[in-house]
């Protein structure tokens, strides 16, 4: 034994030096590691990590024009053409001149594409009205509304072969809307869409003469008010029977690499796209996110799936998410390339999916699998290579990844002893402070600085700044958790080796447990992953994939260059090129990925607020903290555990501090402004005129101008500079039936005019037929709007049915409802109607139910938003000294400029 630690002491100079003498009581072991390597691994990590980033989101190809890629090809130059002309349009919402115009501009396009087809491709175009239609899904921000509309326009667009009628029988779909929200010209969401499909059109009518299967371009209108443009084509279109694979174009920002977000169920269009696309994008990790309902928002995508039964692909630009919905989302912030990557990519999957035999047939199959085994599971690698593999190989995989794991930690386990199960506890102990205090040290800088920022998020605009105000406390945390962990695990390793190695000098044993300890730190990372990759495995959650190769690889890397069953044999230290080896791969998988949804959360804060006031000021921060936490607990855990036999502890803690002081100096001084006119915060400006008083009972007009913002934070500095009147505060809450406002601003300065009293919707109750059965008959003038929403009291109401004259808009049936209400919503055209009758069904103990309500808050038997495209004289003024740094922000559920909000109470 003397002989052994002698000669291993001498044989690994470079990071134990030794001193010997025949007698081993003269050796002596220093464990130490140079601080120049810690700091090339730190410097690697950071330089890689960035490197595979930009590599595989922000890596764009190169515009091209027509002449270069000729009559067959896709041209971003040609495509940005229609992107200029709608986008100079302004806002079109549905019911505007303006998205007539637009729809007018791509009717045109298509003539053009018609005229210039193949000899042998038919070029069919179809100008698809949508009287009315209601959508009833209940899934997602579906749950407790119906969601109604009328007067759509819609062109829809069939290209196949002239000389194969049966390829009309099996479809692709490509389908987005050319509709926007009111605040946005739409470049990116979605007139960029638009654009490309366009283009495409003009592309596949030179290709199709040689497909098998046509290809349907949708262009809707409505998606932005739910989704309706989708629901209408494939519930009232004679064309949807024929689809067999859907694909949707979608954006959540403004440019980028459009990948994949969504596919499946079937794993057919994922595939085909894997091997055709030139630059392939797509991420599994961005659809369970998506799918998690983490993300709130919704696309066509739901609709061709739950509905229609239909796989395919969904696709989204999310560069620069921030400007989602806001007057940003213009030309000149849509990064060349952007539309050049989505073209080719989709042009060769059509070309592929096209010409293929093998689409799939039978729609019930796709939902067929519940348990999920025939689902796809996909990313890209570096934007080059896209891998796909069924659900059930990954479990398969997975399992045996797992079986081995156990089976090694046990024989381990087993042979190492009470020793090794207590340092195997201790180093778990470790993990837990490594979580505690990453999650505390970054959370705390969450709570303090809305204390000391003019703006709770003041990083929207300089992302950078989340580095040093999350990630620096983030990785200061994990290194003291473990390092805390790691003392106690060295404590009681000291003791060990003294027991075992008494003819060992302390010095000499001090060492070996340190050496141990640091082995330990590493072999719980491990840990951690495989108890991950059984948790993913367990519930089919698709992007487990990561686990696999956080565990696998440096596993792999330590058990080659490493490990030993023996517990005889004394510990060497661990290699650098056994971290080096373990993480290449890890890191090449999730860096850009990491990277890309913390920029997509940081933009996404913009528009946290859905209910203003709801929410303290430090929950969007909470959450970007905890998020990072989890990214440096996860990812530095191998790495961490290198540091603590260095002299880099001084450093590492010196740097994290020294990026955080300077990171919060810079917030605190203003040095950088939390918005600019590129990088706006969401404020609203409605004209609201308000029939509801206390108790929902009827009294005299009364209107103001409102002021909110979905973004956290205090109007004050905004209302400093817009003057007005305006008063800020939580006294004078407002319900817009589809959110609360409970945190605002008002002004009553010349609110009285702009609006007339003929404007006022009216409730009417026609007829009431008391007794067990109790049957309400009420009516409903919106007078001059076709946006509108109405909530029903689910408490007091068991059923209702809305009807457009004779016609049945709502039928009798289930209906499901939040919050104790259910949600009508209603968008339509210009010549959609404005006099519903709506049939109540009383619950049959609505009596006892209404005394549940809080009895200082009688809550209303229906409540009525009415939305009206007006800017009123006072609301202008508002919107002209609106700061730069401010835009309106647009979606389904916000009101328009001009809202009237009515009522009927219960005791009508």
């Amino acid at each position: 034994m003397r002989q052994r630690s002698k000669v291993w002491a001498q044989s690994n100079p470079s990071s134990i030096r030794g001193e010997s003498s025949s007698n081993s009581e003269n050796v002596v072991l220093v464990a130490k590691r140079s601080n120049y390597a810690i700091l090339a691994l730190f410097v690697l990590v950071a330089y890689g990590t960035w490197y595979v980033y930009q590599h595989q989101f922000l890596n764009l190809p190169r515009p091209l024009g027509a002449n270069e890629v000729g009559k067959r090809g896709f041209s971003e130059l040609e495509a940005i053409k229609h992107v200029k002309v709608l986008t100079q349009l302004g806002p079109h919402p549905v019911g505007s001149d303006a998205l007539d115009h637009a729809l007018q501009y791509v009717l045109e396009a298509i003539e053009t594409i018609k005229e210039t087809a193949h000899w042998e491709v038919d070029v069919e175009l179809d100008l698809f009205h949508a009287k009315s239609g209601a959508n009833l899904m209940v899934c997602g921000l579906f749950k407790g509304k119906t969601l109604v509309y009328s007067d759509l326009n819609h062109i829809v667009l069939r290209i196949s072969p002239k000389y194969a009628p049966e390829a009309t029988e099996n479809a692709i779909l490509v389908s987005s809307h050319i509709d926007t929200v009111f605040s946005a010209e739409g470049a990116g969401d979605c007139s960029s869409c638009v654009a490309v499909m366009l283009e495409l059109a003009r592309g596949v009518s030179q290709w199709a003469h040689g497909f098998k299967s046509a290809v349907i371009f949708l262009f809707n209108t409505g998606e932005e008010e739910g989704l309706n443009g989708a629901h209408s084509f494939i519930t009232q279109h004679p064309w949807s029977d024929t689809v067999t694979v859907a694909i949707d174009l979608e954006a959540m920002g403004v440019g980028g690499k459009s990948g994949i977000f969504q596919a499946g169920p079937q794993p057919w269009a994922i595939e085909i796209f894997a091997l055709a696309a030139k630059f392939p994008s797509g991420q599994i990790v961005a659809q369970d996110i998506f799918k998690s309902g983490a993300i709130k928002s919704s696309t066509d995508f739901q609709v061709y799936q739950e509905l229609a039964g239909l796989s395919g692909l969904d696709f989204a630009y999310a560069d620069n998410t921030a400007v989602y919905h806001t007057k940003n989302d213009k030309l000149k912030l849509l990064t060349p390339g952007s539309l050049q990557h989505l073209g080719e990519n989709m042009l060769a999957f059509l070309l592929k999916a096209g010409s293929s035999t093998n689409l799939p047939k039978d729609k019930a199959t796709n939902s067929r699998d519940k348990s999920g085994q025939d689902t796809a599971i996909y990313f890209d690698i570096l934007g080059t290579y896209m891998v796909v593999f069924r659900q059930r190989a990954a479990s398969m995989l997975y399992n045996s990844v797992i079986l081995q794991s156990l089976l090694i930690w046990t024989t381990s386990l087993v042979m190492g002893g009470y020793s090794a199960m207590v340092s195997l506890a201790l180093s778990s102990l470790s993990l837990m402070l490594m979580w505690i205090c990453a999650i505390g040290f970054s959370v705390l800088v969450a709570f303090v600085l809305p204390l000391v920022s003019s703006s709770p998020i003041p990083f929207i605009s300089s992302p950078w700044l989340v580095v040093g105000l999350f990630g620096a406390p983030a990785v200061l945390g994990a290194f003291t958790g473990q390092h805390v962990g790691y003392l106690i695990l060295l404590k009681y390793l000291t003791k060990t080796f003294s027991r075992r190695n008494v003819n060992l000098p302390f010095a000499v044993q001090d060492d070996l447990a340190k050496l141990d300890a640091e082995r330990w730190l590493y072999k719980a990372g491990l840990m951690q992953w495989l108890i991950l990759l059984i948790v993913g495995n367990f519930y089919k959650i698709g992007s487990s994939y990561l686990a696999l190769a956080w565990l696998v690889f440096p596993a792999f890397a330590y058990g080659f260059l490493e490990a030993t069953l023996s517990p005889a044999r004394l510990p060497k230290p661990l290699k650098t090129v056994t971290l080096l080896i373990g993480l290449s791969v890890p890191f090449l998988l999730s860096s850009g990925i990491i990277i890309h949804l913390v920029a997509t959360l940081i933009g996404s804060a913009v528009r946290l607020e859905r209910s203003p006031g709801s929410n303290p000021e430090w929950l969007g921060n909470v959450i970007l903290a905890l998020f990072i936490a989890a990214i440096a607990c996860l990812t530095l855990v191998y790495l961490l555990s290198y540091i603590h036999i260095s002299g880099a502890k001084v450093p590492l803690i010196i740097t994290t501090c020294l990026l955080f002081s300077i990171s919060l100096a810079v917030v605190q001084l203003g040095v950088v402004p939390p918005f600019t006119e590129d990088t706006a915060r969401a404020v609203n400006v409605v004209h609201v005129v308000d029939m509801t008083g206390a108790n929902g009972r009827k009294q005299e007009p009364a209107s103001h101008i409102s002021l909110f913002s979905t973004t956290p934070g205090n109007l004050v500095k905004e209302v400093e500079h817009i003057g007005e009147g305006f008063t800020c505060g939580t006294d004078k809450p407002l319900d817009f039936v589809t959110f609360s406002v409970k945190y605002g601003c008002w002004s009553d300065k010349n609110a009285n005019i702009g609006w007339h009293e003929s404007d006022i919707p009216l409730i009417r109750v026609e007829n009431d037929t008391k007794g067990d059965n109790r049957v309400t008959h009420v009516s409903i003038d919106t007078k001059v709007s076709t946006r509108w929403t109405l909530g029903i009291n689910a408490d007091e109401v068991e059923d209702f049915q809305l009807k457009d004259g004779p016609e049945e808009l709502v039928p009798i049936g289930d209906k499901s409802n939040v919050d104790g209400w259910h949600i009508i919503q209603f968008s339509g055209g210009k010549k959609a109607p404005r006099k519903f009758s709506l049939t109540l069904f009383w619950a049959d103990n609505h009596t006892l139910k209404s005394h549940k309500k809080d009895s200082n808050t009688e809550q209303p038997l229906l409540k009525l938003r009415t939305d009206v495209d007006r800017i009123t004289s006072p609301t202008e003024t508002v919107l002209g000294k609106l700061p730069q740094w401010c835009s309106l922000f647009g979606k389904s559920t916000s009101p328009l400029t001009l809202a009237f909000l009515s009522s009927l109470p219960i005791n009508f």
